[in-house]
């Protein structure tokens, strides 16, 4: 997520205060002027004298009150994002990875050619995709949507391969990631984790390098290089290490999430931006419990 030039795009503008009026236009009609300071949307007297000179409808009093008091418009009026927006596109992105992993799970528990030929496509199409996404200087909510069905396909058919191997694996890494989720949301929240500028640098960094390895190890195992289905360090404390590193970039990539989505919401971002912080924050649920599932598996070993 730190790497996507998309969110580069809008936290420089976050850090620039780009978008700190965004939507009050739309809330403001007629006098530009209209409003007092501070009170955007709700009429000033500036605005009841024009509309008295300007020989408009007689207005009682009792009107000229409403339209005073009249509510500030809300962040759902003005087409900004807000906590809401991000929260339901997530769970429903969650959805459709649930639904279609569930499929995937059954598909490849009946047939393991069939589990082998979703699990290829799964991977294939989530890196091919991820990338497409994050490069694209414009946000496509179908791609989003059809990324969710590609990971659904790749964790469902992973995950039933993983437990026809190692019985329980699958719960265990379940509520493993359930409880890293929480611990890292309240370490956030709580200030115990911070996320500033030079972390986020050094993150992006950090993630670039394990996504080259990731590629390597992969490649390596998948000719034989490496004798075990882990790759490199096997079931050794190499291996061990290397897993709770990358569990330790994927939770803190929950941290920058987190943050990300507050100063999005804070800074009135426009609505669609929604859809991009819930893919970012459910690729990364995905990848955290992928690696524990993957420490697990060689723990057992």
């Amino acid at each position: 997520m730190a790497s996507n030039p998309v969110f580069n795009r809008f936290e420089k503008q976050l850090s620039e205060g780009g978008y700190a009026n965004f939507g009050q236009g739309q809330s403001q009609q007629g006098n530009p002027q209209q409003g007092q300071p501070g009170r955007p949307g709700r009429p000033g007297p500036q605005d009841i004298g024009g509309a008295w000179g300007a020989g408009q409808d007689q207005l009682s009093s009792q009107q000229l009150e409403q339209m005073y008091n009249q509510g500030t418009a809300t962040p759902q009026q003005t087409g900004r994002m807000t906590l809401d927006d991000v929260v339901m596109k997530t769970l429903s992105l969650f959805a459709i990875v649930l639904v279609v992993g569930a499929g995937a799970w059954i598909a490849a528990a009946h047939n393991r050619s069939l589990g082998l030929g979703l699990l290829g496509v799964g991977i294939v199409g989530t890196l091919g995709l991820g990338l497409l996404i994050a490069f694209k200087k414009t946000l496509s909510v179908p791609l989003i949507v059809l990324y969710a069905v590609l990971e659904g396909l790749f964790v469902g058919a992973i995950s039933q391969a993983y437990e026809g191997q190692y019985k329980g694996v699958v719960p265990q890494a379940i509520v493993a990631t359930a409880c890293v989720f929480i611990g890292m949301f309240a370490g956030w929240k709580f200030g115990l984790i911070k996320v500033t500028e030079r972390s986020r640098r050094i993150f992006g960094f950090a993630i670039l390098g394990y996504f080259l390895f990731a590629i390597a190890n992969f490649v390596l195992t998948l000719t034989g290089v490496f004798e075990s289905p882990f790759g490199a360090g096997g079931t050794g404390w190499l291996g061990i290490g290397i897993s709770v590193f990358a569990i330790g970039l994927a939770s803190y990539s929950l941290a920058i999430d987190f943050d990300t989505i507050e100063r999005g919401v804070s800074a009135g971002l426009p609505e669609k931006y929604s859809w991009l912080m819930a893919h970012g924050l459910v690729v990364s649920v995905v990848w955290l419990y992928l690696e524990i599932l993957r420490l697990l598996a060689r723990l057992r070993d």
